[in-house]
């Protein structure tokens, strides 16, 4: 186990200890309401970490503290990871972005794309052509998810009982070759929809390189960057470190809920979100994208790699809400955002909803973790706690506010 520790004073490097403490005070106040457990922060900036705080608790029933070496279901924040996985691959040319998925997985060879109906009566036409890797790395594919309730499609994914995105009892394999058995939604390349595709792109990996996603992981990428807790699974010695995870009940509360399996060994590896991980575990991950692929002088991917990861693949400067253009996507907080190879994309911070920096990319994931690197002030921000909200809120707009507020240095 390694464990995240503040390096150096905040004005040391440029930020204000006393906002920081404000944003220690804001969140704390969603601790004291009851609407988060409890939490953890960290900001970086040129690789030092200058701020760290935690509080409340990963258990509120057995009165747990959040710690610095507590370990965090990131959901979401898996799909970064995975797409640098691809990118190893893409640099030692087993790999390319312009694949067409079904050269590595038959099942994708001959895609269809809805047309009209629904259900039995649901009609469908070839697709133009390929589905490419490049099109799961940006969520440009046509795939879906179930439970977005906007589209047919949706509920074909639903009634292949894909609720979850995984088929019950099933691997990685098997429920990738059932969403390739449904239409797209549109033609590849035309919109972007966040989708299923990163565990497509998971099970792409499996097969380039001839190894289960999780070795693959843990041989080429935490071993290599020090993620020492890391992974798809919790041991027994790092179990009392997960913290609990909550769901949103109808007045706003929390309430302890199910979540990821991670006692044991998953069938289903889930590119898309399987991943469990400590702070400094993710600390490790964002100073490998802002040192554009070397940390500590192991080199994972080149710094032009890196670079095509984090710029925004979306055409003609679209953003996520006028690319995205179907319902479920219809948020202001989409405006100003591209997407890149895994992750978001700030392009016009004058439109975002939070104070943003042009060239910030970064994700989140479904329990209210986050994390973003800002190359322009040399910073990298986590923030993470176990809540899976029913409603939108504003507490990654609040703390980038408060993040950007704390810069004293351009």
């Amino acid at each position: 186990m390694a464990l995240l520790t503040q390096e150096v004073d905040p004005g040391e490097v440029g930020l204000d200890a006393k906002v920081l403490d404000r944003l220690d005070q804001h969140f704390a106040h969603y601790v004291d309401e009851g609407r988060i457990p409890g939490f953890l922060v960290s900001v970086a900036r040129g690789g030092r970490v200058a701020h760290l705080a935690t509080h409340g608790h990963r258990d509120v029933a057995a009165g747990l503290p959040v710690e610095a070496d507590t370990l965090w279901r990131i959901y979401s924040m898996t799909k970064p990871v995975t797409s640098v996985a691809a990118l190893l691959l893409v640099e030692e040319g087993k790999l390319s972005l312009d694949d067409p998925v079904g050269r590595h997985l038959p099942a994708f060879a001959q895609p269809r794309v809805y047309v009209s109906g629904s259900g039995a009566d649901t009609v469908t036409r070839p697709a133009a052509g390929p589905m490419t890797v490049r099109h799961l790395m940006t969520h440009t594919a046509g795939l879906t998810f179930a439970f977005y309730h906007t589209h047919p499609v949706d509920a074909l994914y639903r009634d292949a009982n894909l609720e979850s995105a995984v088929l019950p009892g099933s691997d990685l394999a098997t429920t990738v070759d059932v969403y390739a058995s449904l239409p797209l939604q549109f033609e590849p390349g035309t919109q972007w929809n966040y989708s299923v595709a990163t565990n497509v792109l998971g099970r792409v990996i499996e097969v380039v390189s001839g190894q289960p996603l999780d070795e693959f992981f843990a041989e080429r990428i935490f071993g290599p960057l020090g993620m020492t807790d890391a992974g798809f699974c919790v041991s027994d010695e790092q179990a009392g470190r997960l913290a609990e995870l909550y769901g949103e009940t109808e007045g706003g509360g929390i309430e302890p809920i199910p979540g990821l399996p991670l006692r044991g060994r998953p069938r289903f590896l889930s590119g898309s979100g399987g991943m469990a991980a400590s702070a400094h575990d993710v600390h490790r991950f964002m100073e490998l994208l802002r040192r554009r692929g070397e940390l500590d002088g192991t080199r994972l991917l080149a710094p032009e790699t890196v670079d095509l990861m984090t710029s925004n693949h979306l055409p003609d400067g679209a953003d996520l809400r006028s690319f995205g253009s179907r319902p479920a996507h219809d948020e202001p907080g989409k405006d100003g955002m591209g997407f890149g190879l895994g992750v978001s994309v700030v392009i016009d911070p004058t439109r975002t909803k939070a104070p943003t920096v042009l060239g910030s990319y970064g994700w989140t994931g479904a329990a209210t973790t986050t994390f973003w690197v800002d190359p322009r002030h040399d910073l990298t921000v986590q923030f993470m706690t176990q809540v899976r909200p029913k409603t939108s809120h504003t507490l990654f707009q609040d703390l980038k506010r408060l993040v950007n507020e704390s810069l004293t240095e351009a």
